[in-house]
């Protein structure tokens, strides 16, 4: 038995994710007896209080409502929020107000296409209506594998973009499965392009929606992301069907009311994408969020917080770069003779060598073997700098010196201006890759769009300074 005073101290606690800890005490009887253990219910993993124990408090709001704590179960990854992203709520909020959008206008889409195929017309052919269909799923099918094959290895870099545009893309498809049957002549070649439109919409939307998914698992529970990320869908796309049901009769026998609710659905569900895809906030740089935070460093000497920078990104300019950045290009295009390589060699030891066009605006980059992720972002960098000095706006000294050379009377070689901002950069760029991760960002990896070329050639054997 305990006595009075063992019953009143604290023996330990336990915490459930970042729920509030609660207590555990000797009983009278020499038991455990845990605080709040009623109010943490099953959902939790916690044993449930004993009949005539005091429930206590601690538990959050979601262990006070039990329906809310199992939808939360159900819908939303173990140890949330804990185990996700912090932009992961509003993403998904918004998502689901997209998709509901979607789902609604998708059914439109659905009933104009089956009445094209001539569903409810005695007259119509099935064998037409087959071909039509087999002529649409393969046009599709063909469709994705040519665009996973142009443009797979560049929906990591520029994930928010390539969502937005699967999603406008697939609002132009439906939009195209709705005006088809207004054209009958024309209706097999209108819903091809839109199948192929909507193929090509799954594989953009498909793999940006992993990368997606990647930043938001952050307890290695990517699995465990993606398909809570599939419950929700599901629900919505359920609540879309249900909505459907009830609207289609309603519109069915007019089509200008038809096109106006296809028109006010997609207006919600552009309106919702955008708002999704601002509410991310990647910590890994691409070249847009790169040349964002450089040129904000270059201007005022501080590094812009992943938040800030995500906000200021472009989403619907962002395929349009105003400089031509290429890296891991073939040695063989930099250089065609020994005089060549030895200019871009001198100077400095780095494991890449940089060509820039000055007319063209165009950095061509060739890495090293050895070269990892700091020193593709100190290339990536360095032509960016490069890019900056043919740009109005305030530069740091040594810069805005190099842009006064570059830019009066005869220009000056392009190769001494690399050589030169590569003794710029030894300074500048620990400072700046020092502010990158005291900001919050991520430089142990990267979104650059990196091509798969290497080289080797003889390293300066000293820093040559001029």
């Amino acid at each position: 038995m305990a006595d009075s005073a063992s019953l009143r101290v604290q023996l330990c606690t336990e915490q459930f994710g970042s729920r509030a800890p609660r207590g555990c005490r000797a009983a009278a009887d020499g038991s455990l007896q845990w605080d709040g253990a009623r109010r943490w219910g099953w959902l939790s993993g916690a044993p449930t209080a004993k009949p005539g124990q005091d429930a206590g408090a601690g538990g959050g709001p979601w262990a006070a409502l039990p329906a809310l704590s199992g939808l939360r179960a159900v819908l939303l990854p173990q140890g949330f929020p804990d185990s996700v992203s912090p932009d992961y709520l509003p993403y998904q909020l918004w998502d689901s107000v997209q998709a509901f959008a979607s789902s609604l206008s998708g059914s439109l889409a659905t009933q104009a296409v089956l009445q094209g195929l001539g569903v409810g017309d005695a007259k119509a052919s099935v064998s037409a209506a087959t071909s039509t269909w087999l002529l649409k799923d393969s046009t599709g099918m063909l469709g994705r594998i040519i665009f996973a094959w142009w443009k797979g290895s560049k929906l990591d870099c520029n994930a928010k973009q390539w969502r937005l545009f699967a999603d406008v893309l697939n609002d132009i498809a439906m939009f195209l499965e709705i005006m088809a049957p207004m054209y009958p002549i024309f209706f097999t070649m209108t819903v091809s392009i839109s199948n192929l439109a909507k193929c090509i919409v799954g594989v953009a939307g498909g793999a940006t929606r992993a990368a997606l998914t990647m930043h938001q698992a952050r307890r290695n529970n990517m699995a465990d992301v993606s398909a809570k990320d599939s419950s929700q869908e599901t629900v919505v796309n359920l609540a879309g069907l249900l909505v459907s049901l009830l609207m289609l009769p309603l519109v069915s026998g007019c089509p200008s009311l038809s096109f106006g609710c296809f028109i006010l659905l997609t207006a919600l569900h552009i309106y919702a994408n955008y708002r999704a895809v601002r509410a991310l906030v990647l910590e890994t740089l691409n070249e847009s969020r790169l040349q964002l935070v450089l040129k904000h460093f270059l201007q005022r000497g501080e590094v812009l917080e992943p938040a800030s920078a995500n906000r200021m990104e472009p989403l619907w300019t962002g395929f349009w770069p105003s400089l031509s950045l290429s890296l891991g290009v073939p040695l063989h295009q930099l250089v065609s003779s020994v005089s060549e390589l030895k200019q871009l060699v001198e100077g400095h030891q780095e494991p890449y060598l940089l060509c820039w066009n000055q007319s063209q605006n165009q950095v061509q980059v060739a890495l090293s073997q050895v070269a990892g992720p700091e020193a593709v972002l100190r290339a990536a960098t360095h032509g960016l700098v490069l890019g900056a000095l043919q740009e109005d706006g305030p530069l740091p000294k040594e810069l805005a010196e190099l842009r006064e050379q570059a830019q009066a009377g005869p220009k000056k070689e392009s190769w001494i201006l690399v050589r030169e901002t590569h003794q710029v950069l030894d300074t500048l760029f620990p400072k700046f890759l020092k502010g990158l991760q005291a900001a919050g960002w991520n430089t142990e990896k990267h979104h650059l769009e990196v091509d798969e070329w290497r080289a080797t050639w003889p390293l300066s054997p000293e820093k040559k300074i001029s």
